[in-house]
């Protein structure tokens, strides 16, 4: 067997693999006698076909399956061997189609295009600085988180009167210019929070309102369009495009949720019985939590921050023309039209990838089913968490990770996931970090 390469480009590439019987005969040979073994055919005991028979009878279609996996398994070996790193699979090159007797002598000749992957340098040294965000808990994020953790507790009540956060459960009936009930516009009965509406002007309108009240009020100024489409039950589409917003508003019932007491039943529903049992603890447990999810909020912020130094540094072409032509042939559906759009996407991900891949390969990372184990585990731990308080066991929980990771496409998605986190945090050590603090409104100020 001879396998050649011949470089287009930089980018791309076209594989020659030639087959003459010599490589093929043995194999071909072998797979008829185990064909022969199995085969169940009419005047003949079972396993006791001649092996001559099912070559006539089906040698063709065994010489053409073992062909192919002959050129499959060598040219991976090649690619290998020869650490040619490579973007998607090789594709047959169009025009070298030849036609061939199949008749066990054949020298068969195949050509594969293939689209390398960019030379490039890993783009993180000492020399980058990058902040590393220390996100305060101001006053104002923690009573938000308090407040919200008190009504997810609390009770709904009636009041007469409608206040800023109340719910309006109401009739709303669309006006043409005139202010008159629009011919054949939108009508519906829908609950309007008031907690929503961002227009000062508009918000101030319903507040006060009691039952039967009527207000028009401009929706496209006061909510977004997903917001829209939940009042008027209509799509997100039917809601860009409504071009008369102004609607009667008619009162039917002010909601409110009352939030709950800090009292003992509550800091037990929460935490756990007798975990927390001060209004001053209670504070303490709550700044804890959101100052962990603000290190994880830290943390996304500076990944993404390490991606774009990391995108903008690497400067490189692709083999477009032999990647659309891959993508096109891997997915059957796949459109023109999506694959146009698509393609920008496409390329920025498998860009970041080969950077990851570059990182990991030359700092030796490794990363082990102990990680991926340990990370589905406690995913499926929070899960369990969120609907029964009852802890589960360390046995049963691990009975269900591993029945999870069974799961190919959930097990190389946790497998990305920790990849990526392997990355981050090397790369942590590898930059120099400056840390500042912020408070949490600053940080959400950030672009």
């Amino acid at each position: 067997m001879n396998i050649s390469q011949e470089r287009v480009d930089d980018l791309n590439a076209v594989i020659n693999v030639e087959i003459t019987p010599a490589d093929y005969t043995d194999r071909v040979n072998k797979a008829i006698k185990e064909q022969a073994k199995k085969a169940k055919l009419p005047g003949f005991r079972p396993g006791m076909v001649p092996a001559s028979h099912i070559k006539k009878t089906y040698g063709k279609a065994i010489l053409f399956d073992e062909i192919n996996r002959l050129v499959s398994d060598s040219l991976n070996n090649y690619l290998t061997e020869n650490k040619v790193e490579v973007l998607g699979q090789p594709l047959p090159k169009e025009g070298s189609e030849s036609s061939y007797n199949w008749d066990f002598n054949d020298e068969f000749k195949f050509q594969y295009e293939i689209g390398l992957a960019p030379a490039f340098e890993v783009p993180f040294s000492e020399k980058d600085k990058v902040t590393q965000y220390d996100i305060k808990v101001d006053d104002e994020t923690l009573a938000s988180r308090i407040k919200n953790l008190r009504k997810s507790y609390g009770k709904m009540t009636n009041p007469e009167v409608s206040e800023d956060g109340d719910v309006l459960y109401s009739t709303l009936t669309q006006l043409d210019a005139s202010g008159n009930a629009l011919e054949g516009g939108i009508s519906n009965t829908a609950s309007v929070r008031t907690d929503l509406v961002d227009d000062k002007k508009i918000k101030k309108s319903l507040i006060g309102l009691k039952k039967d009240d009527e207000v028009k009020i401009d929706l496209k100024k006061a909510f977004k369009d997903d917001t829209i489409a939940r009042i008027l039950n209509i799509t997100e589409e039917e809601a860009a495009a409504l071009t008369e917003g102004t609607f009667k508003l008619v009162v039917k019932n002010v909601n409110r949720l009352e939030e709950a007491d800090l009292n003992q039943e509550l800091f037990d529903k929460l935490f756990g019985k007798d975990e927390v049992k001060t209004e001053e603890e209670f504070k303490a447990r709550v700044t804890s939590e959101v100052e962990s999810m603000l290190v994880q909020n830290s943390d996304q912020r500076l990944q993404q921050d390490l991606y774009n130094l990391g995108m903008e540094k690497v400067n490189v072409q692709f083999p477009d023309e032999f990647l659309r032509k891959w993508l096109k042939a891997t997915n059957e559906k796949l459109t023109d039209e999506e694959l146009s759009e698509g393609y920008d996407d496409f390329v920025k991900n498998l860009k970041w990838t080969l950077i990851e891949n570059k990182i990991i390969t030359e700092n030796k990372l490794e990363i082990k089913y102990e990680e991926v184990f340990k990370l589905a585990k406690e995913r499926i731990a929070a899960q369990f968490k969120m609907y029964s308080p009852e802890p589960i066991s360390e046995e049963q929980l691990a009975q269900y990770t591993v029945q999870f990771l069974q799961d190919k496409e959930q097990a190389n998605r946790l497998f990305e996931e920790v990849k990526a986190l392997k990355v981050f945090d090397f790369l942590k050590g590898v930059v120099k970090l400056n840390k500042k603090e912020i408070d949490y409104n600053k940080f959400l100020e950030l672009k």
